[in-house]
């Protein structure tokens, strides 16, 4: 299968580059600056979200977007929103029909009615990208687009670390442990991604990742 990700050079989109490449999948890395990738198994695409166009050329020929996107790193979380809207709006018009959504965990409920992102001891350094994944979420559920979409969240700590090839799915409640930790790997995360992609069991819902 070919899979176009949207914001392969991230740390997030690399891992499932480098997940979806060990499996035999071919890779389409999409990104503001692709010379970042030196994997020379990939196609590369430079597309910049903000600037109109490009969506159908950056994507063509593959079977499926995986789309990773934070907009901390240019300091402007309405990216999150605008190309949530664009994606909605545009792929339907191409022959891409499912998108897998790289979300946050902010927006998963810790009680029934209150969202982690609200919690005091919520990071105040990820609260502005919680807050716009959690609207570029509403944005998919209220959207009639006829894209097949799905919209992952981690958990609520999800770091650089060793792959178990282990995980638990959820979906709107924050999942723990025994000990009350939420916690996933990037590398498990890509894991769950790439699986989806192989598996597609999950279709225009939120599900949760976490060990």
């Amino acid at each position: 299968m070919k899979i176009a990700i949207i914001g392969a050079t991230g740390w997030i989109g690399s891992t499932v580059m480098s997940e979806a490449l060990s499996r035999g999948h071919q890779v389409i890395a999409i990104g503001r600056d692709t010379r970042k990738i030196e994997n020379t198994q990939v196609e590369k695409y430079t597309l910049d979200l903000l600037s109109q166009g490009g969506l159908k050329e950056a994507v063509a020929g593959a079977d499926i977007v995986i789309a990773s996107i934070g907009g901390r790193a240019l300091g402007n979380h309405e990216i999150v929103e605008n190309t949530a809207e664009r994606l909605l709006s545009e792929l339907p018009d191409t022959h891409i029909q499912r998108l897998i959504w790289v979300g946050g965990a902010g927006s998963l409920e810790v009680a029934p009615g209150v969202k982690l992102v609200t919690v005091p001891e919520f990071p105040v350094e990820y609260k502005d990208e919680a807050i716009a994944q959690g609207c570029a979420l509403e944005i998919f559920r209220k959207s009639n687009s006829s894209l097949d979409w799905l919209f992952v969240s981690p958990a609520a700590e999800i770091f650089p670390g060793e792959k178990k090839g282990q995980y638990r799915i959820g979906a709107d409640e924050l999942l723990t442990d025994n000990e009350g930790n939420s916690k996933i790997s990037v590398q498990d995360y890509a894991l769950a991604l790439i699986d989806e992609v192989e598996q597609s069991m999950h279709h225009n819902k939120r599900i949760g990742i976490a060990y």
